[in-house]
C-alpha cells in the first residue's frame, strides 16, 4: 500500500466571518502554533486604529513610556538607536524616509488597545506580554532579525511589506541565525526570504519563534505586535532556586551514616552522589503546590511594565463598599497581572507577584474582570472580598466613576502609575460618615462627585440581615 502524503498547511489564508484566524481556534493550534508562520488576510475585519501617529509621538514622550527611535543610512547600511522620553518638537523636524517610532507596553496606556488583546483569548491570558505599536514614515525598518518568542502582527493604518525566512516550516532547513556584529541592534548577518507580502490594515501575520522576518513601510504605518512571554530555561531556574534558597529547610543536609571505608579518599563515587541526588530530592523540587504557586507569581511579575505602588492611606473598606453601592468601580491597575491555577483545596490567584487562596469561582471572576463594580463585588465571597481590599490597598485598584472621562488623550501628566485610560479617579476618603452599629444597614439615597472627592447621602434601616461574609485574613504573600 502507498504511503499516505500527508498534506502541507498553507502558510497565507483569508479570514472569514466568525473565524478570523481563517479556521477554527484548535485547528491553528494544532497546526501553527510553535509551528509554522501564517499570513491572515483580513484578520480584524474593517480594522480602525484605535491610536494615531501623533498619539504614539505623544506618549513616546512620557517618562515612564519605553520607546525607542530607529533611523536607517541606506547610503552606509548603518543604523542608529535612540531610546526615550523624547521631546515633541522633535518630530515636526524628522525625515519623511527610513526610521521607525517603537512603543512598548502601549495596552498599559491605552484602554482601546488594550481591548485587543481580548481577540486572542484562544491563548492563556498570561502569556501575553505586552502590545508594542510601531509608526514608521516610508521606508522605516527595524531590519531582519529574530524574536525568541511567539509575535502576531497586525497591521494598523498604512501598509507595511514583510518578507520572511519559513524555510524551516516549509523545507525542514535550519536558517542562518547569527547576528552582524557592526550595529547596536541584533540584525541577522544573512536574511534570505521565502514570502513577500504587503498587508493593509487588517491583515495579521504570525510568527512562531526563531523566524527571521524583516518589515519596510511602504508609506506611513502603523503595526500593532502582540508579544508573548517566554522565559528561558535560565531565568526560570534562577527565580526559582531562589525560591527554595528562600525557603530552604537548614535540617536537610547531605547524609552519609552507612559510610563505609572508601577505596580513594579522593574520589567522588557512585555512592555519593546518589546521597547528593537524595538531598536534593528532599527540597521536593517537584512539589506540584509549591512549583504552581511559584509560577504563578512569577509569571505575573515576569517583564512587568513597571512597579504598582501604594497612593496614600487606605479608603477604609466600610467607605469603598459604600461608593460601590453608589455605582462606582473598581478599576485594575493597568500594570496588575492576574492569573490563577487551581490548588489542592480551592485555587490560588496571582497578582503581580502576590498570591491568595480563594474559591475557584472568587479566583476565575478577579482575575477575568478589569472594572469590579457592586453586582460582582456581591457575588464575591468573604474571601474574595477580603483580597480585593487587600489589593485596593496596594494598589492595584482604583475607586472611579466610570461615567467620568479623565484627560482626552487617554493618560494623565503623571505617568502610567496614575493612568487609568477615560476614568476620572474618585478619592473616597474623609467623604462617607461610617455608622458603627452592625445592626445597620445603609442605602444609598444620593451621591454627588466633587472635584474633591465625592458626597454620599444614604437612608439608614435598622435590620436583622448580616453580611454573609465575615472579615478573614485575605493578606497577599510574596
Amino acid at each position: 500500500m502507498a504511503a499516505r502524503k500527508t498534506k502541507t498547511p498553507v502558510i497565507e489564508i483569508q479570514a472569514r466571518p466568525g473565524l478570523p484566524l481563517g479556521m477554527p481556534a484548535a485547528t491553528f493550534l494544532r497546526d501553527y502554533w510553535q509551528k509554522r508562520p501564517l499570513l491572515i488576510r483580513g484578520a480584524f475585519s474593517d480594522f480602525q486604529t484605535p491610536l494615531q501617529p501623533e498619539d504614539l509621538a505623544g506618549l513616546a514622550c512620557e517618562e515612564g513610556a519605553l520607546a525607542r527611535l530607529i533611523s536607517h543610512d541606506r547610503a552606509t547600511d548603518g543604523w542608529t538607536v535612540r531610546t526615550g522620553p523624547f521631546q515633541e518638537e522633535e518630530f515636526p523636524g524628522m525625515p519623511d524616509h527610513d526610521w521607525t517610532l517603537l512603543v512598548q507596553d502601549v495596552d498599559k496606556w491605552d484602554p482601546d488597545v488594550r481591548a485587543l488583546v481580548g481577540h486572542f483569548d484562544f491563548l492563556p491570558r498570561w502569556r501575553m506580554d505586552d502590545v508594542m505599536i510601531s509608526f514608521a514614515a516610508t521606508g522605516g525598518s527595524v531590519g531582519a532579525h529574530v524574536d525568541q518568542y511567539d509575535v502576531f502582527l497586525l497591521q494598523g493604518y498604512g501598509h507595511r511589506r514583510w518578507q520572511i525566512d519559513a524555510s524551516e516550516s516549509i523545507k525542514g532547513k535550519r536558517p542562518p541565525l547569527d547576528f552582524r556584529d557592526d550595529v547596536e541592534l541584533k540584525l541577522l548577518r544573512r536574511f534570505k526570504p521565502t514570502h513577500d507580502w504587503v498587508l493593509a490594515p487588517g491583515d495579521m501575520l504570525y510568527l512562531p519563534p526563531n523566524v527571521p522576518h524583516n518589515g519596510v513601510a511602504e508609506d506611513p504605518c502603523l503595526t500593532f505586535s502582540f508579544g508573548m512571554r517566554a522565559p528561558a530555561s535560565a531565568e526560570l531556574i534562577s527565580d526559582y532556586l531562589d525560591t527554595l534558597i528562600m525557603d530552604a529547610d537548614e535540617s536537610i543536609r547531605y547524609q552519609d551514616p552507612d559510610l563505609k571505608v572508601p577505596e580513594d579518599p579522593n574520589e567522588i563515587d557512585v555512592v555519593a552522589m546518589n546521597r547528593v541526588v537524595a538531598a536534593l530530592n528532599a527540597i521536593r523540587m517537584n512539589d506540584p503546590d509549591k512549583l504552581g504557586d511559584w509560577f504563578g507569581r512569577f509569571i505575573t511579575t515576569y517583564r512587568a511594565a513597571g512597579e504598582v505602588m501604594a497612593h496614600g492611606e487606605p479608603v477604609p473598606r466600610e467607605e469603598v463598599e459604600a461608593a460601590l453601592g453608589a455605582d462606582l468601580a473598581l478599576q485594575r491597575h493597568p500594570w496588575s497581572r492576574m492569573a490563577w491555577r487551581r490548588a489542592k483545596r480551592g485555587a490560588s490567584l496571582y497578582c503581580s507577584g502576590l498570591e491568595f487562596a480563594l474559591s475557584v469561582k472568587d479566583a476565575q471572576l478577579l482575575a477575568a474582570t478589569e472594572l469590579l463594580g457592586a453586582p460582582l463585588y456581591q457575588k464575591l465571597s468573604a474571601k474574595g472580598r477580603d483580597a480585593v481590599h487587600a489589593l485596593l490597598a496596594g494598589g492595584h485598584y482604583q475607586l472611579l466613576d466610570p461615567n467620568a472621562v479623565d484627560d482626552e488623550d487617554g493618560y494623565d501628566d503623571e505617568g502610567p502609575e496614575d493612568a487609568v485610560a477615560e476614568y476620572a479617579i474618585v478619592d473616597a476618603s474623609d467623604t462617607v460618615e461610617v455608622v458603627e452599629d452592625e445592626d445597620v444597614r445603609a442605602d444609598v439615597h444620593e451621591v454627588t462627585i466633587h472635584d474633591d472627592g465625592i458626597e454620599v447621602i444614604v437612608d439608614f434601616d435598622d435590620s436583622d440581615d448580616q453580611d454573609d461574609a465575615g472579615p478573614t485574613d485575605g493578606s497577599p504573600r510574596r
